[in-house]
């Protein structure tokens, strides 16, 4: 097995638990690549050792996501491309996704269907953030020992009891049979990480992708006559519709999202028009505009038809700092909905022709 010397102590080079988590789920290659794109601190690529932490697992589903995240975003993908060929790397700051809380046959409602796989993790609930215009509720997760450090998670979930009969029967039909990916072993090696703090290495390298897979959509092809009517009254359900739990967006945590929008804009890169300020001034943020993916429907007659829809994006994100007692200063780690509002905007669009 191919070792990379990036780690050097005590005289001798080594792997990291994660290094070797994923090498060992996605090969070498694939395992390098990913650590030029993303930024890993050092207090999580310790050596090797016979139990792999809440921390380094919830680390390598990180950079699992991620990486599914820039595939399905070419102008995501192009950007980190250059990062890395300035010699920089990214600084994932938090992915996002979208839940429904409404029977879903096998899969648990809402944000839970991921929420327990944070849980397990180390995550904490950090805020919530009521999405009032979109009939959605928004709240982000950090992890409890690296809060800074590893990405955190902005679930947001809607609420069809808001919408009109016809919308709820509509989200019924498509959602009402999804699946859960994670089988009875899979949810007592969570029960375990959760009571323990840590798994073997095998018991991880079972979980992990298990994990990944909750990141997906659990439901099957379902007729373009429901996705145009949940798209009249939401396009956020009908991405969700087509898209699932996948990560909505990924967002690059930058020193100035201001310059960076300009230097994407000048590249002719889909950038939003505007750079969305927190209320507190802190936080700010910016995106490509979803990049269109096609998918697969039923017509009339139930034969298979492909549209055009709005898939995921990447966006951009600047974090001040906030004042503590004493003159610390710590990083502001906090949303602002009406950001969040705005930028869920970048999913709008209606489905085309393929």
């Amino acid at each position: 097995m191919p070792i990379r010397q990036t780690h050097f102590e005590r005289g001798r080079y080594f792997m990291s638990n994660i290094e070797k988590l994923l090498v060992d789920l996605q090969g070498a290659d694939w395992t390098w690549k990913a650590f030029d794109r993303i930024a890993v601190k050092p207090p999580l690529l310790g050596p090797q050792s016979e139990s792999v932490t809440q921390a380094e697992l919830a680390q390598a589903l990180n950079m699992l996501l991620f990486a599914d995240l820039i595939e399905r975003v070419p102008a995501g993908r192009a950007y980190v491309e250059d990062v890395i060929h300035s010699g920089g790397k990214v600084h994932f700051d938090h992915g996002a996704l979208r839940t429904v809380r409404w029977p879903t046959g096998a899969l648990p409602r809402g944000e839970e269907a991921i929420t327990r796989v944070l849980r397990a993790l180390g995550y904490r609930h950090n805020g919530t953030y009521p999405l009032e215009r979109l009939k959605m509720t928004g709240r982000s997760w950090a992890h409890a020992e690296f809060p800074e450090e590893i990405a955190q998670f902005f679930v947001s979930e809607l609420h069809p009891e808001r919408f009109s009969a016809s919308f709820q029967l509509a989200v019924s039909r498509v959602i009402g049979a999804s699946r859960d990916p994670l089988t009875p072993q899979h949810a007592g090696l969570l029960e375990q990480l959760a009571r323990d703090q840590s798994l073997s290495h095998a018991e991880a390298l079972i979980l992990l992708p298990a994990m990944q897979a909750c990141f997906a959509r659990h439901h099957g092809v379902f007729p373009l006559c429901d996705y145009e009517l949940l798209l009249a009254e939401s396009a956020e359900m009908a991405w969700i519709a087509t898209e699932g739990n996948a990560f909505n967006h990924a967002t690059d945590r930058v020193e100035d999202v201001e310059a960076v929008a300009v230097a994407q804009r000048r590249l002719g890169r889909p950038i939003k028009d505007v750079v969305e300020v927190s209320k507190s001034g802190r936080v700010r943020q910016t995106a490509f505009r979803a990049a269109l993916v096609d998918r697969e429907f039923t017509d009339e007659q139930g034969r298979v038809v492909r549209r055009s829809v709005p898939g995921s994006f990447y966006e951009f994100i600047s974090r001040g700092h906030v004042d503590e007692a004493g003159g610390e200063k710590t990083l502001d780690l906090q949303f602002d909905a009406g950001n969040a509002t705005a930028i869920f905007g970048m999913t709008t669009a209606s489905p085309v022709l393929a």
